[in-house]
């Protein structure tokens, strides 16, 4: 389906502008006669709606360079010209700016040029370029983007640059432990050709390194199936959610997820709540950034008590996945009247802590996966050493 700006008249033969979902123009004519409006033009925008999303890095420095200029009083369709002429901006980016700075200039508003994009901008940043565009502080706005952006790229790098040394380890007790049972126990299996007394475990392994050498292709072929079974499988809602429900649950790793899941939704609503959008609205928002369905399936009676009255704090103590601290610092910003600042020193210190149980996570891991590894290879060792000891002591016994 595609998005068409469209020029109509309505009955008074007034000019009508605005946006709508269509096959075709002549369903988008249709559905405009059903409003009782005639179309006098329509042009589909938006044709890099398949496009990847910004990432955070991306969305932080869009904002930041384009808050700076408009609070330096450039206008906003030559601040974005400046940013799209930019070397550094890649191709596909530059496109998307180019297709925005053509709506612009057809009247279309900047809240709507993003959206026009399709899924390229978050909903996080039309909803408050939108709010901003009524107030009048695109500039200041912008600024508070780029910092929550900013915070969320350089905690998303931490845990990247915390995981490639156990992501290392991995790859070499999987190389090593291939090459123990491809090359190095195949040396020894004509050792117990002619034996008749092998130990289990020296069965088992040498059953594991012929499986792995004369079946390596099937092999592979399940592993892939298995991924590509398991990426369908995280398309269904149902597992996504019993799937993310267990993440919760599990020792270390859980307690991670729940603080960087309580940050990423404090900054959010924070964002939201200081741009002046409405709190239902802003929770609405704020719970399709958390990234775990589970934990955003239970907003639908947070949402629910918040519309009836019920204080925001008391409503998300119900949350299975927020860190419980979380309310309580709510519950304060709701009776000083801060609640934004709250929020905002809120995600500050679970970003923190994130940060340090990334540190100790990695910590325990790395010694971890070396024993692993050390246990795997000795295994293998003792079971291949073992009976050739045995048959020499029976060896020396017989002579």
């Amino acid at each position: 389906m595609k998005k068409y700006l469209y020029t109509a008249k309505d009955k008074d033969g007034k000019r009508v502008r605005g946006y709508a979902d269509a096959e075709n123009e002549q369903e988008l004519y249709e559905k405009l006669r059903g409003k009782a409006l005639f179309l006098l033009h329509a042009k589909a925008v938006g044709g890099r709606n398949g496009s990847r999303k910004m990432k955070a890095k991306e969305l932080s420095e869009f904002t930041r360079e384009l808050g700076t200029l408009l609070q330096a009083g450039v206008p906003l369709i030559r601040a974005l010209t400046i940013i799209a002429q930019e070397e550094a901006v890649k191709p596909s980016v530059r496109a998307i700016y180019n297709d925005m700075l053509e709506l612009l200039c057809q009247g279309v508003s900047f809240s709507e040029a993003l959206e026009a994009q399709g899924n390229v901008f978050p909903e996080l940043l039309i909803h408050m370029m939108r709010t901003a565009e009524v107030s009048g502080n695109l500039s200041q706005v912008s600024l508070r983007l780029a910092v929550h952006y900013e915070k969320e790229y350089k905690l998303n790098g931490k845990v990247k640059s915390a995981m490639v040394y156990p992501i290392i380890l991995l790859v070499i007790t999987v190389a090593v432990v291939l090459v123990v049972f491809t090359y190095v126990l195949p040396q020894f299996a004509a050792l117990f050709e002619n034996a008749e007394d092998i130990p289990f475990s020296t069965r088992v392994m040498l059953g594991i390194s012929d499986v792995l050498i004369h079946n390596w292709l099937q092999l592979i072929l399940l592993v892939v199936l298995l991924l590509i079974g398991g990426k369908a499988a995280a398309g269904i809602s149902k597992v996504r959610y019993y799937a993310d429900r267990m993440k919760l649950r599990i020792p270390v790793v859980g307690r991670l997820l729940r603080t960087m899941y309580t940050a990423r939704f404090a900054r959010t609503l924070s964002s939201l709540y200081a741009a002046g959008i409405p709190m239902v609205t802003a929770l609405q928002i704020s719970r399709r950034v958390i990234g775990n369905a589970c934990i955003e399936r239970q907003f639908d009676e947070v949402i629910s008590g918040v519309c009836s009255g019920e204080p925001l704090s008391q409503a998300l103590r119900t949350v299975d996945g927020f860190v419980k601290k979380f309310a309580s610092a709510v519950m304060v910003g709701e009776e000083t009247g801060k609640l934004d600042q709250m929020l905002v020193s809120m995600a500050d210190t679970l970003d923190f802590e994130a940060e340090r149980a990334i540190e100790r996570m990695v910590a325990m891991l790395e010694p971890l996966m070396i024993v692993v590894m050390a246990v795997i290879v000795g295994a293998v060792i003792i079971s291949v050493i073992g009976p050739i000891y045995a048959s020499y002591d029976a060896i020396g016994a017989g002579a």
